[in-house]
């Protein structure tokens, strides 16, 4: 029988150094908000595969449906010879992003390219060639979102050049200092030193950062990128790729800000752990590319878009907005009972079943290395924990929103010993 430790050395000696991996856990079965290695040890996951299983690992009905489409075909090409549930998934979305405009969707594979193409579609609509980005924001791997990614290491390190035309401006983060005129200060400075708004063609932000650290866009914030984007023609994107499908305890985060992005990157959560994702947005800006300039081989996969729809079934019918909330109510609250027997529990964020904690001194210094520690003591304990921000202190947790609550609260358990162990 192979071993995680087997298997990591087979995989050191044939896969890339660059593609990493945080832990040597290798996965033998999951089912919903567990799974087990192939030494048949047992873990909790709170990472979801990055917010990928909103509705837990191997829901029975995305199996079935997925089974039931790959019966019929795995891929025909849908800018060949199209599906219908390619058809379906852009009417079911195009239907619920925020906004009473009327929408249009692509489907591509990735999150990435789902952010390249929001970019492509900006520029050919408005003509123009500037991208502006913040500052913590992860837009993706490609050349182009690696630019527009606001976090040096490891995403962009050793990478360059990226593309030109792109700017960052610092994004609001009240636990770090930087408020909302602050950013919006720093964005008018942009446009008297670097670029005129003229020449913009895109804003890009996350609604709550996620590899940034889970910091939350303010309602005042967002409302202002509205108006700046409609008084220079500027076209607004929101990308949801980590918020989307319930994670927030809305169906997006946008909903939360009080405005319609013109432009919304979709991927992660959409198909329970199929590889689809989709940009949906104005009509009018939208149809701006001609025929043959968006799309790819895989994209709008009848695997995904199989998987995509049941999930939509699932959010709807399962009420998972309603579980995100009930999570992050139970999270938050355990969470701030540990802050005041462990003080080095900084700072506490829960939108929905989007939650982290910041790790930091009494100075208020980051605490990085025992941020590591915390997720490879608790990998010990039979918990999946992820990491993020910018300075490498925050645990961000992303439990399926299906998850029982017995194995909810085990798991804040876990990281209650854990951090009896590490601090």
């Amino acid at each position: 029988m192979a071993s995680n430790q087997n298997l990591q050395t087979r995989k050191e000696a044939v896969i890339a150094r660059g593609m990493g991996n945080a832990s040597a856990v290798y996965v033998d079965r999951a089912e919903n908000s567990c799974l087990w290695d192939v030494e048949g040890n047992r873990y909790i996951d709170f990472g979801s595969g990055i917010a990928v299983n909103n509705t837990g690992h191997s829901h029975p009905r995305i199996v079935e449906a997925v089974k039931a489409q790959l019966e019929r075909f795995s891929h025909t090409c849908a800018m060949v010879t199209p599906y219908a549930s390619f058809v379906e998934l852009a009417e079911q979305l195009t239907e619920r992003v925020p906004g009473s405009s009327p929408k249009k969707a692509i489907f591509v594979t990735t999150g990435a390219e789902a952010v390249e193409n929001a970019v492509k579609v900006a520029r050919v609509h408005t003509g123009r060639s500037g991208v502006i980005a913040f500052n913590g924001g992860f837009h993706g791997r490609t050349n182009m979102t690696m630019g527009l990614t606001g976090k040096v290491v490891p995403y962009k390190a050793g990478f360059g050049p990226f593309p030109g035309e792109i700017y960052h401006a610092p994004y609001p983060n009240a636990f770090h200092g930087v408020s909302v005129e602050d950013s919006l200060q720093a964005l008018q400075q942009l446009f008297a030193c670097d670029i005129e708004p003229d020449r913009v063609a895109a804003i890009i932000f996350e609604p709550v950062q996620g590899e940034g650290g889970f910091y939350h866009a303010p309602a005042e914030f967002a409302q202002a990128l509205r108006e700046i984007c409609d008084k220079h023609g500027i076209v607004l994107i929101a990308d949801e790729i980590q918020t989307g499908f319930a994670r927030t305890g809305k169906m997006f985060a946008s909903e939360y800000l009080g405005i319609e992005p013109d432009l919304m990157t979709l991927a992660k959560g959409i198909a329970g752990g199929f590889p689809i994702a989709g940009l949906v947005g104005k009509a009018n800006i939208m149809d701006a590319a001609n025929p043959g300039g968006l799309g790819g081989t895989y994209a709008g996969s009848p695997l995904g878009c199989a998987a995509a729809l049941e999930v939509l079934k699932l959010i709807d019918e399962e009420q998972l907005c309603q579980k995100a909330l009930a999570i992050g109510e139970i999270m938050g609250s355990r969470l701030a009972q540990l802050q005041q027997k462990f003080p080095v529990i900084g700072d506490i964020r829960v939108l929905g079943a989007m939650v982290a904690m910041e790790l930091v001194d009494a100075e208020g210094k980051p605490q990085a290395e025992l941020t590591k520690a915390l997720v490879s003591t608790a990998k010990e304990h039979g918990l999946i924990l992820l990491s993020c921000g910018v300075r490498g202190n925050v645990i961000r947790f992303l439990p399926a929103l299906t998850i029982e609550e017995d194995i909810l609260r085990e798991g804040l358990d876990i990281v209650e010993q854990c951090l009896q162990v590490c601090v």
